[in-house]
C-alpha cells in the first residue's frame, strides 16, 4: 500500500483522495495507482536483467485493457487462458508473439484466433490436446508452436483451490507420460516442439516448492536433450504470492531470480515467467461506503455497497484482505469487532470479518490488495451492475471502465412471443 498513504487525515491514492473519486465516480469501485503497477513491473525487470527472460503477464488476474496496455508498452509478454483474453490483449496493444496459451480446455475456434495471430506456444496439457491441435493447424496450414505443461506432483502449500501441481490436479502432464508424448509431437509435422512448461500454484509464499518443481523440469530436460529434442524456453510459471496480512511473508523477487539462475545458470533456453497477482494486486483497492451499521451479539454488521460479487475472494477462499478507513475524524471513538458484509442475499456475502474499528454511517472503506482477482473475478450476481475502473496517475484519474446500467445487464435477453408459446 505505499502508493495508497493517508494525508490530512484523507487516503490518498497516489496525489489524488479517495474522497474525491468516490465523489465523482460513485462506489463501489475500483481504483488503481499506475505508479505501483510500474513499481511492480521494474521489480522483475531489474531481478531478472542479466537472464534470456520473457516476463507474461498472466492476463486472468486482471484484464482491463488499460493495464494490459501498461505492460505491454514495457514490453511484457502475455499469459492468456481464453481466446477472449487473447482478443483482449490484441485490443491492448499486445505482441501476438509473446503470447503464451495455457489452460485444460482450448476450442478449436480459439486455437484457429491464436494460430491466425501467430501467438509464441500453446502450453498443451493432454495428449488429445494435441491431437485437436496438430489437426487444426495441419488443416490451416500452419506449423503450431508447442510446450507441454507439466505436472510435478509439487506441494506449493497454498489454498487447495489453487493448487496446481499436483497429480490430483486437472492441470498438466505427468512426468512419466511426458518424453512419449514429446517423441509422439515431434513426429507431427503440424506441430513444433519448442518448450516446456509448469504451473504449480498461486499466492505462493515459499521458494522450495519451485525450486522442487524447476528441478524435476531440468530432469526432464537432460533426457529430452540426449533424445534430440531440444527447447526454445522453459517456462516455469507464475504464483509469487504478495502480502494480504502483516505476518504473511512472500518471497523477495530477487531471491525467486536467484533461484532461477542457480537451477537453470547452465540451461541454454529462454525463462518464461507468468507473474500475475505480484504485479497487480497491491496495485488496487475497493472503495466502498457504509450504507448501515448494525451493532448487535455476537457480531456487529457493517453493511456496505460492495458485496461479493464485486470481491468474490473472501467467499470463495475465505481470503483475508485489509480494511482501511478513507477518513479519520475521532481517533477516540470506542471501537467494536465489525463484519463488513454486503446487501446480497447471502451468508456468505462479506468483504471481511471480525475487523476491530471504530465506523460511522456513510464513510468510505478501502478493501486494500484488491488489484488481482477482484474485477476479474466479478459478477452480476442479484442483478447487480458491475463496477467502474479507475486508475491515477499522480494527480490525473482516468476512468477505465464504466460503471454498468441496470439496462444493459438483461439487454441482450428476450422474452418469446405468444404465437410459439405452444410450438414444439
Amino acid at each position: 500500500m505505499i502508493f495508497f498513504t493517508m494525508r490530512q487525515n484523507v487516503l490518498h491514492v497516489e496525489n489524488v483522495s479517495l474522497v474525491d473519486i468516490a465523489q465523482r465516480y460513485g462506489t463501489p469501485c475500483y481504483v488503481y495507482s499506475r505508479a505501483a503497477l510500474r513499481f511492480a513491473a521494474q521489480e522483475f525487470q531489474d531481478a531478472f536483467h542479466a537472464q534470456n527472460t520473457l516476463i507474461c503477464y498472466s492476463v486472468k488476474v486482471n484484464s482491463n485493457i488499460a493495464i494490459l496496455n501498461e505492460f505491454a508498452r514495457l514490453g511484457f509478454g502475455f499469459d492468456i487462458v481464453s481466446g477472449g483474453e487473447l482478443a483482449r490483449v490484441l485490443a491492448a496493444g499486445g505482441d501476438a508473439r509473446k503470447v503464451v496459451f495455457s489452460g485444460v480446455g482450448k476450442t478449436v475456434e480459439e486455437m484457429e484466433a491464436a494460430l491466425n495471430a501467430g501467438i509464441k506456444c500453446f502450453n498443451l496439457e493432454s495428449a488429445a490436446e494435441m491431437e485437436a491441435l496438430a489437426t487444426t493447424a495441419q488443416r490451416l496450414g500452419k506449423q503450431a508452436p508447442i510446450s507441454f505443461r507439466i505436472n510435478p506432483d509439487v506441494d506449493p502449500k497454498t489454498h487447495p483451490y489453487i493448487s496446481t501441481g499436483l497429480r490430483e490436479n486437472k492441470f498438466g502432464i505427468p512426468l512419466k507420460d511426458a518424453h512419449p508424448l514429446y517423441r509422439r509431437a515431434r513426429q507431427m509435422s503440424s506441430l513444433r516442439v519448442v518448450g516446456i512448461d509448469m504451473h504449480i500454484g498461486s499466492q505462493i509464499t515459499d521458494i522450495a516448492p519451485y525450486r522442487e518443481a524447476a528441478q524435476k523440469l531440468v530432469t526432464l530436460l537432460d533426457v529430452l536433450e540426449k533424445d534430440g529434442i531440444a527447447l526454445e524456453h522453459v517456462d516455469i510459471g507464475g504464483g509469487l504470492g504478495v502480502r494480504y496480512r502483516d505476518d504473511d511473508h512472500p518471497p523477495a523477487i530477487a531471491d525467486f531470480a536467484a533461484m532461477c539462475r542457480e537451477i537453470f545458470s547452465e540451461r541454454h533456453e529462454q525463462l518464461i515467467l507468468e507473474p500475475g497477482r505480484r504485479l497487480v494486486a497491491e496495485a488496487g483497492i475497493l472503495l466502498t461506503q457504509i450504507l448501515y451499521l448494525k451493532p448487535g451479539e455476537p457480531r456487529s454488521f457493517a453493511i456496505v455497497d460492495g458485496a461479493m460479487n464485486d470481491l468474490f475472494r473472501p467467499a470463495l477462499y475465505q481470503a483475508w484482505h485489509p480494511v482501511h478507513q478513507v477518513t479519520i475524524t475521532n481517533v477516540s471513538d470506542q471501537t467494536r469487532l465489525w463484519n463488513i458484509v454486503g446487501p446480497i442475499c447471502e451468508s456468505a456475502d462479506f468483504l471481511a470479518q471480525d475487523r476491530q474499528l471504530a465506523l460511522r454511517q456513510g464513510e468510505l472503506l478501502a478493501i486494500g490488495v484488491a488489484g488481482a482477482y477482484g474485477m476479474a473475478m466479478s459478477s452480476n450476481y442479484n442483478s447487480r451492475p458491475r463496477v467502474c475502473e479507475v486508475m491515477v496517475d499522480n494527480n490525473q484519474i482516468f476512468e477505465i471502465r464504466k460503471r454498468e446500467t441496470v439496462a444493459s445487464l438483461f439487454s441482450e435477453e428476450r422474452i418469446p412471443s405468444d404465437k410459439n408459446q405452444n410450438a414444439c
